[in-house]
């Protein structure tokens, strides 16, 4: 690794450290794709991390001075993101999503789905948001997803399953964070293993969709992450044939299914040719996210089951 040299001297703003923080990550040759698009906005996320600032500040804050303590606390974030190569949301403990807060730590994933663009529009054209009760955010991770689809779903409830007990951990600190322990709940489960009986009027999910080829290729950033929460067989589709087969049965009679499968989208539309899925169109970035009605997978229940069976 090329040695770099983090003296300070002559830099007292915050503009000053923020530009410094970019131009150390672009000669690092940092990845970015954890929230940010590029060296100076995960700068800024460090800078403003140490000095607990919020995300946006009046114009005056960019030339306020750092005290020496400060210096050292955002140098040392500094080093740590280019030695480490850890995605920025692992070193502050917290990351973005939706307009939202969540604590985030090496046992999820970072949240960035396009996704959140749906949950702004309240789903739009698939649910009428005054009539879902029951959701499901599938693979939750952070719980991020179902946490913030209750900002867009006033009188819903959410069930936030995942199978690592460390991720829901996590989940946990999250739903406490906003205060939401009668809307939302953290359950233990295999896909749909623990929910026998359940029935949603929405299902949404983000599970691991990474194949084996673009998981070895992946940035060091991306390999922090646990695999578990990316990786998904062959050609990414090892959970996302399981969620088609299982959904309908977890579905009310018009419950939708949203499931992101990212890259792997050429994958499912090769298997699964005769399926009528949706595929969203983002104004902010990102694909790779389908939608489907509980009567269409109902049509093709025989096939999905074909599928999963071999």
């Amino acid at each position: 690794m090329t040695d770099f040299n983090y003296q300070y001297d002559g830099l007292d703003s915050v503009t000053d450290f923020v530009r410094w923080g970019g131009s150390l990550f672009q000669r690092a040759g940092l990845y970015f794709g954890h929230g940010t698009d590029n060296a100076f906005d995960d700068a800024k996320q460090l800078v403003f991390h140490a000095l607990r600032l919020p995300q946006e500040v009046p114009d005056n804050y960019w030339q306020a001075r750092l005290s020496q303590h400060e210096k050292c606390c955002v140098t040392e974030l500094f080093r740590l993101r280019i030695e480490s190569r850890k995605p920025t949301a692992y070193l502050t403990g917290e990351a973005w999503f939706a307009g939202m807060r969540f604590i985030v730590n090496e046992s999820t994933l970072v949240p960035r789905s396009p996704i959140a663009e749906l949950i702004a529009k309240q789903f739009e054209g698939w649910v009428n948001p005054d009539q879902v009760h029951h959701v499901l955010d599938l693979c939750t991770g952070s719980g991020c997803i179902g946490i913030a689809s209750l900002q867009a779903l006033p009188y819903a409830e959410v069930d936030l399953v995942d199978i690592s007990a460390e991720a829901l951990e996590v989940a946990q600190k999250n739903i406490e964070l906003y205060h939401l322990e009668e809307a939302a709940h953290a359950i233990q489960s295999d896909l749909f293993s623990a929910l026998q009986g359940k029935k949603y009027d929405l299902i949404v999910s983000n599970p691991p969709y990474v194949d084996r080829i673009e998981m070895d290729a992946l940035p060091e950033e991306f390999q922090q992450e646990p695999r578990l929460g990316l990786e998904a067989g062959e050609d990414g589709l090892d959970l996302v044939r399981k969620i088609l087969a299982q959904a309908s049965e977890h579905l009310t009679d018009e419950g939708v299914l949203i499931v992101e499968v990212g890259v792997s989208q050429y994958y499912l539309e090769q298997a699964y040719p005769e399926l009528p899925f949706y595929w969203f169109e983002f104004e902010h970035g990102g694909e790779g996210v389908f939608a489907i009605h509980k009567s269409e997978l109902d049509v093709f229940q025989a096939l999905l089951d074909q599928r999963i069976n071999g």
